[in-house]
């Protein structure tokens, strides 16, 4: 038995709020917005909640009862599973420590930003200031640039605090940051929706996103729209779930957690949907009717909420700080629990303590993350984010439950899930673990493949593409294959 097995959560509401704070992250507040106003507003809920019922909470289920029985990080379950398997747990952990190394960045940078809100520093063009003066960015990713100092603290202080949180453990250390970081992120987020929905124009903005255009229902786009942002959404497939699930007690929930996070987790993407369509409203209407150009991802964090809270007509540097520390807990609690998967995985396999293995991965991906500090970190991110996102993540989620459903008993994990369960989950959960979500994933990857083979993402090199795309998912596979191959340090926990 291994010693990482003796820590679990102290208690349920202590698991509840780590694992929604996982699932919680930039996306929440960035991506999933702009996501409904693009897909017919008020009309893409149905698709997405359809999604949430159908493959989302099921994979969710499927990952914590894997994690909750297996007792161990990825590689671990999946060797107990079928030890051909093993590397796919690898993969996952890999897949998980390159997220990390840029992810941090996008931390840090929200750090910079809650004191730059304190002197309105990004001045009348935030965009000059957050990609030349900040960022001082490059051409492109092979033009490395100078490392940023102002980066470079703010990816340190991030990496600081994840160690703090990494080095106590499960109870002293994840629980404890994540019973801090997620009631002040919520209440931050309820005061600046109070503040924004008051502004004039938050209405025509919620008009924006929630008015529903029933048309595009049938449109088969909107609706791999809204299986991909429920993917993503939820910290499934790249062994979150499945890691922290196997802290969990034994006489635990697993199908009402399941519920409880994925909801919790939708929740928390609605109010941020209101605060931003709110203050978007707001910038149209100053703008007499326009429509801020950037208004998803990076951009709309860091150039077009800076330019809203230099129009704000009062209590802008609060509003400022606010909107910046919420993108910073948000950030840092997903942040955490995706360096776990690492560690936990590394403690399984060889036995070190996990202190040690706290703070040398802490070194090691600390040192590699500076690279996100220079002035192609930009560029390095948004293509391995982009190759990451829609092939790393969704072909481990493809492979993963195809083997589960069709080459495992899937039935023992179902009864596994509802031994302890109030709700217990029927045969409808096997199919949707065996057929909706594989052809909704298959779907989606063959999609994204034919985009990117047609043109170059975002128009960027093909050696760029084969460097930091391609190259890196081909590394990250063989990384898990020569993993999956070493001996484990206790032979008998397989």
């Amino acid at each position: 038995m291994f010693l990482e097995n003796k820590q679990q959560w102290g208690s349920r509401f202590g698991f509840i709020l780590a694992a929604v704070g996982s699932a919680i992250g930039l996306g929440n507040i960035w991506r999933f917005p702009y996501m409904v106003y693009e897909n017919g507003g008020g009309a893409f809920l149905i698709p997405y909640f359809v999604a949430l019922l159908t493959a989302g909470i099921p994979i969710m289920i499927m990952e914590f009862s894997l994690g909750h029985k297996s007792r161990a990080g990825a590689p671990l379950s999946f060797s107990q599973l079928n030890k051909k398997w093993e590397w796919l747990g690898w993969w996952q952990t890999g897949i998980s420590a390159a997220i990390a190394v840029y992810y941090v960045a996008v931390v840090g940078w929200s750090f910079s930003y809650m004191g730059f809100a304190l002197t309105n520093a990004w001045g009348s063009d935030p965009a000059d200031f957050f990609l030349n003066d900040y960022l001082a960015i490059t051409s492109g990713p092979f033009e490395m640039g100078s490392i940023q100092i102002g980066i470079f603290i703010t990816i340190l202080f991030a990496w600081f605090l994840n160690f703090l949180a990494s080095y106590g453990g499960v109870h002293k250390g994840l629980e404890r940051a994540n019973k801090v970081l997620m009631p002040v992120l919520i209440v931050m987020l309820l005061v600046i929706v109070v503040r924004a929905v008051s502004l004039p124009g938050a209405a025509q903005g919620l008009e924006l996103l929630f008015k529903p255009d029933f048309s595009r229902i049938l449109d088969p786009t909107v609706w791999i729209a809204a299986y991909g942002q429920i993917f993503f959404s939820l910290s499934i497939a790249f062994a979150i779930m499945l890691t922290y699930s196997s802290y969990l007690p034994k006489k635990s929930d697993i199908v009402n957690n399941a519920f409880m996070t994925a909801l919790l987790n939708c929740g928390f993407s609605m109010l941020a949907g209101i605060a931003i369509f709110s203050i978007i409203g707001f910038m149209q209407f100053q703008a007499g009717g326009t429509l801020p150009e950037k208004m998803a991802g990076v951009f709309l964090a860091f150039v077009t909420l800076p330019s809203a809270v230099s129009q704000l007509p009062a209590l802008n540097t609060l509003i400022g700080v606010l909107l910046f520390l919420t993108l910073a807990f948000a950030g840092l609690s997903s942040f955490i629990s995706i360096n776990e998967v690492v560690v936990r995985s590394i403690v399984d396999k060889f036995g070190f303590a996990r202190k040690k293995v706290s703070i040398y991965y802490t070194l090691i991906a600390g040192a590699v993350s500076m690279v996100f500090a220079t002035g192609a970190g930009l560029h390095i991110l948004d293509l391995v984010d982009h190759y990451i996102n829609n092939y790393g993540i969704v072909f481990a989620g493809l492979i993963e439950v195809i083997l589960l459903g069709w080459f495992y008993d899937l039935s023992s994990l179902r009864e596994h899930a509802n031994l302890t369960s109030d709700f217990k989950v029927g045969k409808w959960w096997d199919i949707m673990i065996k057929f909706v979500t594989p052809l909704v994933l298959g779907i989606n990857s063959v999609l994204n493949l034919i985009t990117d083979l047609k043109s170059n993402y975002s128009g960027y090199s093909t050696a760029a593409q084969i460097v930091f795309g391609w190259g890196l998912i081909a590394v990250l596979i063989a990384v898990a294959v020569i993993a999956a191959k070493s001996k484990w340090h206790d032979a008998e926990a397989i």
